[in-house]
């Protein structure tokens, strides 16, 4: 733990001398292993300003957006620094660690190996450990790094397949907020060719295909493809990277075809696959085979090559749509893609009143909230609310007894949050106006500040 004199000839030295990106580091670093994540935020951002492409600022920034629970916002940057292939073991790295914080220990185990694959220098025994991964080693060589002849072998011996479980959803259209031209979309483009299937078969087409779902985190979209399964009635499995991706060679693109077939049993099924950018990534940024037998595997099975994918309706999310490759955009694969934009004031009313539904409240004015909360995800109204709760669990301990929510509450705790897709609009932006020649991203342009 510093002491305030540390800290006061630090922030005294940079009075003096602002632009010295090393001491605004050595200060944030100091603030982060203090346990002021906040404040090593404030000096990160500080630091960007006069260091925008600093790769190590970015990652310490990744850290302290950890630290203070905005996954979101840490997972944009760690996707910016892969993408652009700088410090890219490092920064898997952090998306393991950012990943298991957030609950999801299969996506942090693969997140590890790929940091592995990238830098082996990186290997962390502790979080490998944590994550139940041995880290034995040959001649210094990472675990993981055998011939593919014994790969091929241990596929063989060791493979389980995806393991889904087909669910009827009790939700529908009535429990979305808002997004009534999402919904338009999905209504023509999936719900209406399989509720009448004569009329698209007397013009040759068949009820199937698939929506590219984009947006920036924790708007929805996965419950958006939830609601439409239910809204027809229909199966829904939802498919995750850990349930396909796997180090064996082939093993993947089993796994994937081993998902359409289940798919295709259960029909009408509504296919989801979420984070669907690890599956699809632009086959030239790949450097190896494997991703590339993985992708064309995916477009095959997209394209019913010797199956029947009538009844299959495919949905796929992404945070990062520009990632994928574009023989994805094809006719009869994702050829529809639509922005999930975060919800507008009557979608932050009808979220705030899911997420207070059967908590005891006051007379709370959603619509007063809703206001407050512009630019808010779902995900972060879940968060101001939470915030709130939490709040007012101090005061129910100490009077014993159940204490009601209120406006002020909630407002309150609105005032303490700020909207999380921010880091993600910044990103958007340049594809937005540098990289939108076809108008795949016109949807954006009412949200981006050009």
């Amino acid at each position: 733990m510093p002491d305030d004199d540390t800290l006061r000839s630090l922030r005294a030295a940079l009075e003096v001398s602002p632009a010295n990106v090393p001491l605004r580091i050595h200060l944030a670093q100091v603030l982060l292993r203090s346990g002021d994540a906040e404040g090593a935020e404030q000096e990160l951002r500080a630091a960007l300003r006069y260091s925008p492409e600093d790769a190590g600022v970015k990652l310490d920034l990744a850290r302290a957006y950890r630290a203070q629970g905005k996954f979101s916002a840490a997972h944009v940057i760690l996707e910016d620094l892969i993408r652009d292939d700088v410090e890219a073991g490092r920064a898997r790295l952090e998306q393991a660690r950012t990943r298991l914080a957030e609950g999801d220990p299969s996506g942090a185990a693969q997140a590890y190996r790929r940091a592995l694959e990238e830098d082996p220098d990186v290997a962390d025994a502790e979080l490998a450990e944590r994550l139940g991964i041995e880290s034995e080693q040959e001649e210094g060589s990472p675990w993981f790094e055998v011939q593919a002849g014994a790969l091929r072998q241990a596929s063989e011996s060791g493979r389980t397949g995806p393991r889904l479980e087909p669910i009827r959803p009790d939700v529908d259209f009535s429990d979305v907020g808002g997004m009534e031209e999402l919904k338009r979309d999905i209504r023509k483009k999936i719900i209406h060719p399989l509720q009448h299937p004569e009329l698209y078969r007397a013009y040759g087409k068949k009820a199937g295909g698939g929506i590219l779902l984009y947006g920036p985190p924790g708007c929805g979209k996965t419950h958006v493809a939830k609601a439409t399964a239910g809204e027809v009635s229909a199966t829904f499995l939802s498919v995750g990277i850990h349930d396909v991706l796997e180090m064996w060679i082939g093993n993947s693109e089993r796994n994937l075809h081993d998902v359409f077939e289940m798919a295709r049993a259960a029909k009408p099924c509504v296919l989801f696959f979420d984070e669907v950018d690890a599956l699809g990534s632009n086959r030239g940024d790949l450097r190896g085979s494997a991703g590339r037998n993985t992708i064309n595997v995916f477009l095959s099975e997209l394209d019913g090559l010797g199956s029947d994918n009538e009844g299959v309706l495919v949905l796929a999310a992404t945070n990062a749509p520009w990632h994928m490759d574009p023989a994805f955009r094809r006719p009869g694969r994702f050829e529809r893609v639509v922005f999930v934009p975060p919800p507008d004031l009557e979608g932050r009313v009808e979220i705030l009143r899911i997420v207070l539904k059967d908590k005891p409240q006051d007379d709370v004015d959603l619509r007063a909230v809703a206001k407050r909360t512009e630019g808010f995800s779902g995900a972060d109204l879940a968060a101001v609310v939470g915030t709130a709760i939490e709040d007012k669990l101090d005061e129910a301990f100490e009077r014993g007894q159940a204490i009601p929510l209120t406006t002020k509450d909630l407002l309150k705790a609105a005032k303490k949050r700020k909207p999380s897709v921010r880091e993600w609009f910044k990103t958007a932006r340049n594809y937005v106006l540098y990289a939108n020649d076809g108008g795949d991203y016109d949807d954006l342009k009412p949200y981006i500040d050009t």
